[in-house]
Formats: C-alpha cells, sequence, structure tokens
C-alpha cells in the first residue's frame, strides 16, 4: 500500500479538490495524509484521510476570504484586490502582479524544514504538492523528493511557451479583451515577476541544493514525473509541460455518493423551485462575494427578466444586498440569500449559475451539466471565460460593464435553450473524474522506483 502526503495551501478552494482527489487515491489503495494548516483538518476528517499540520503560506481563506483572520498585512492587500476589481482587468492583474512581486517567496527555508520534518515523521512514498504551493515545490525539489504536481486552476498556470508567463492569461472572451498597449504593460509586469521569481528560487537551490541543475524557470517547475490537471481536455489548450504525464481530471467534486442537501437547504430548494420554477445560483467564490454590486445586479435580472427563482451566495455582504429595493421587495418564494452555500449539492438543483470563471465553479458546472453565465474579475478566470465562450459551454460578460438588462437577457437566452455542448461535455468530464484520476497517477508514480532521499 503506498503512502501519499497530499500538500495544500490554506485555501478552502484548493484543499476541497485535494481532498478529494486524496479520496479517490485512497479508493484505489493508497494511504492518504492531507498536510495543511489545521483549520483544514476537517476535509480530512470528511474524506477518511490522515492529517498532518503544515502550514506553508502566512495567508489563508477558510471559507469566506473577509471573515479569515488573516496575517500582517494580507487583510490590506485583499482590500486593495478587491478595489482593484472594479476597475477592470489589466488593473487587478497588475495589482495581482505587484503582491506577487511583494511576496515572491515568504519564508523558503522554514517551508523546507517544515517538509523535511514532515518526510522524517511520515515517511511517504510520495507526494502531491499544489502547483501554486511554490516554497512546497521548492522544497520538493531541495530535497530531491518524488511528487506529483496538482494544477487547481486553468493549465496555463504552467506556462510551457518562452512567451507565456504566469500573471498574463493565454487568451480573453470577447467581452473583456484589453486593448493591445494594455496586455503589453502587463506582459512587462509578467517578465519581470518570471526573472526576480527564477532567481529567488535559484537562490534558495544553491543554498540547499547546489548538486542540482539550476532551476530554468520558478513559474514551470513542476514535478517530473506526473501533473494532474482540474479542468476537462478541451481543444486547443496550452500545451502540457513535456515530460510528465498529463492527466487531465475534468473535475474533482464529490461523486460517489453525491452530497446531499440538509433538510434545511432541501426546505430552501423546495419554496423557490414551487409551481416548476427553475433555480438560478450565483456564487462568485471565497473572495469575490465581497462585489455585491454586481451580485445585487444579478440578483435583480433574475427578478426582473426571468420566471427563475434566485440564491446567492453573498458571503459578508448579505446586509449591502438587502438594501435593494428590487431584493427588498422580493417574495421568498423567488429569492434566498445567504453567508455560504452548499454548492456542489444545489447545482444538482438548479438550471444555470453565475459565477467568477473559478476552477471550481467551471468545472462543477460541467460535472452537473448546469449551463453557466460567467463574470470574471481576475487571475485565471479570464482564460477560463475564454474556455467557457469558444467551447459553447456558456455566456460571458464584463462584471463591471453588464447591466441589469443584459444579464437578464443572457440568463434568459441560457434558461430556455440550455447548451446542448454543455451536456456532451458534461459526459467527457464525468468520464474522467477523481477515480480514474488517481487510478492513473497511482500507475505512473507507483511504476517508478524511488529516487535517492536528501532529506538528512
Amino acid at each position: 500500500m503506498p503512502r501519499v502526503v497530499v500538500v495544500s495551501p490554506p485555501f478552502r478552494s484548493h484543499a476541497a479538490p485535494l481532498s478529494v482527489l486524496g479520496a479517490a487515491l485512497r479508493e484505489e489503495g493508497a494511504e492518504v495524509t492531507l498536510a495543511c494548516a489545521p483549520a483544514f483538518a476537517d476535509l480530512a476528517d470528511r474524506h477518511g484521510l490522515g492529517f498532518a499540520e503544515l502550514t506553508v503560506t502566512r495567508n489563508a481563506n477558510t471559507g469566506v476570504a473577509e471573515r479569515t483572520v488573516q496575517a500582517g498585512s494580507e487583510s490590506a492587500r485583499l482590500r486593495e484586490f478587491l478595489d482593484a476589481t472594479r476597475d477592470g482587468a489589466i488593473p487587478t492583474l497588475l495589482t495581482q502582479a505587484r503582491h506577487r512581486a511583494a511576496d515572491m517567496l515568504p519564508d523558503p527555508d522554514l517551508v523546507l524544514e517544515a517538509v523535511r520534518a514532515t518526510d522524517r515523521r511520515l515517511a511517504p512514498d510520495w507526494y502531491l504538492v499544489d502547483q501554486l504551493s511554490y516554497p512546497v515545490t521548492l522544497a520538493m525539489h531541495c530535497l530531491e523528493l518524488p511528487y506529483a504536481t496538482f494544477c487547481p486552476g486553468h493549465p496555463s498556470y504552467l506556462p510551457t511557451r518562452p512567451n507565456a508567463y504566469f500573471g498574463l492569461p493565454w487568451a480573453w472572451p470577447a467581452a473583456l479583451r484589453p486593448p493591445l498597449e494594455d496586455i503589453e504593460v502587463l506582459r512587462t509586469a509578467a517578465e519581470d515577476n518570471d526573472r526576480a521569481f527564477t532567481a529567488a528560487f535559484r537562490e534558495v537551490a544553491d543554498r540547499h541544493a547546489p548538486h542540482l541543475p539550476e532551476v530554468e524557470r520558478a513559474f514551470a517547475l513542476c514535478s517530473s514525473r506526473a501533473v494532474v490537471f482540474n479542468y476537462p481536455r478541451l481543444p486547443d489548450l496550452p500545451a502540457a509541460p513535456a515530460g510528465p504525464a498529463a492527466i487531465y481530471a475534468g473535475h474533482c467534486t464529490e461523486t460517489l455518493p453525491r452530497p446531499g442537501l440538509d433538510e434545511t437547504w432541501q426546505a430552501v430548494v423546495a419554496r423557490l423551485a414551487s409551481g416548476g420554477r427553475p433555480v438560478v445560483l450565483v456564487a462568485f467564490g471565497t473572495f469575490l462575494s465581497a462585489r455585491h454590486d454586481v451580485l445585487t445586479a444579478v440578483a435583480e435580472a433574475v427578478l426582473t427578466h426571468t420566471d427563475a427563482s434566485v440564491i446567492v451566495a453573498a458571503g459578508d455582504r448579505v446586509p449591502e444586498l438587502s438594501r435593494s429595493p428590487v431584493l427588498a421587495a422580493a417574495s421568498p418564494a423567488r429569492l434566498h440569500l445567504a453567508d455560504t452555500v452548499p454548492q456542489q449539492a444545489l447545482l444538482g438543483h438548479c438550471a444555470a449559475m453565475v459565477h467568477h470563471g473559478g476552477n471550481n465553479s467551471f468545472t462543477e458546472c460541467l460535472a452537473a451539466g448546469v449551463p453557466a453565465l460567467v463574470l470574471p474579475f481576475s487571475s485565471d478566470q479570464f482564460a477560463i471565460a475564454h474556455d467557457v465562450e469558444r467551447s459553447g459551454l456558456g455566456l460571458v460578460l464584463d462584471p463591471n460593464g453588464a447591466s441589469v438588462v443584459t444579464i437578464g437577457t443572457a440568463l434568459a437566452h441560457l434558461l430556455t435553450g440550455g447548451l446542448e455542448s454543455n451536456r456532451t461535455v458534461a459526459e467527457d468530464v464525468l468520464a474522467a473524474g477523481p477515480r480514474n484520476s488517481a487510478r492513473r497517477l497511482l500507475g505512473v508514480m507507483d511504476d517508478r522506483p524511488r529516487r535517492p532521499r536528501s532529506v538528512s
């Protein structure tokens, strides 16, 4: 029985799919331990995994970003990021690039020692490491530990072309394509970060593993054995890294058994769906629920331009949404506001979803066969929105430019017509999934001899 340690950063949106894949590895015969911050031990319990405390970054997100207690300047950075989203794609991505440059590689020596101690204590056969946990990937490299890479976002998060850079979307949806001169400004910032991050990696590697070949590009460093993409194998994606096995999981949602709704949520759905009304779910992830202005516009669009009911995940912004005259006057039979929602379980009862283009929301909609209206704000959401648009899996609007009318028109189209391609891709996504990916991953990792270890 192989022993596997799954390493996640302290973000619910990363730890949740990783724990599902960890559970699939366990179901395929591996002994699996989730290594993460203490606040995520519940995920290990839920999926029958062991748990080891390992904190790999200073910031965190336990479910609602504004509600999570942050260390140091992280709260200020979160506010700056949210403010930038109001100015559009390029200002947001430039803000993210500036934050990345200011905190390129926090505490790499401490993380390396923590990984070394974890390896001594647990002695796993190999690791599964979140690709965005850069200090952990660097530790794996320096300590020569066998690991597979888990890519939690768009596949372009692993740049494979010389002119591809982390933080520069590889493609844009039509509604948000910036002018070329703005893209070049962003490209310059991304190039600068690429050079600086690689220099930081090399400095750490020179101290801890001077005998190893020099790291070529820090953002592209990944397992030489296997990369698992939490993404469907859509046509025309950027090329996967050369060398490691590329495993496209399609999704990492719970399917066996599917998570169900508790009695409270069953009553909510029954109320909203009474009379045969379709239900629209609106959720912008753990960070962007703070954009209550856009959430309000979407909810108003559902109520005034469709016959559907609407559920809104509003984080800490439920009071702000309640101030809308349209929402305040809405019948409880058509509107439900909540701070958080059981998204995967609700999707089975929804006719459409409005989301921000986050990877989890995108793949969960595909797995459930639910068409989506995507309003991207940041990060890889623009690339995901492009894939949605190009593949006919949904519609895309600019969250800062769309009106109640344009949102309502788009939702009415989704609700009346649906998307045949969405159902077709859903079949392919479900045929992949975490269990199949776990089998492939175990085959790749267990078929290769473990390299000599340098953890003393």
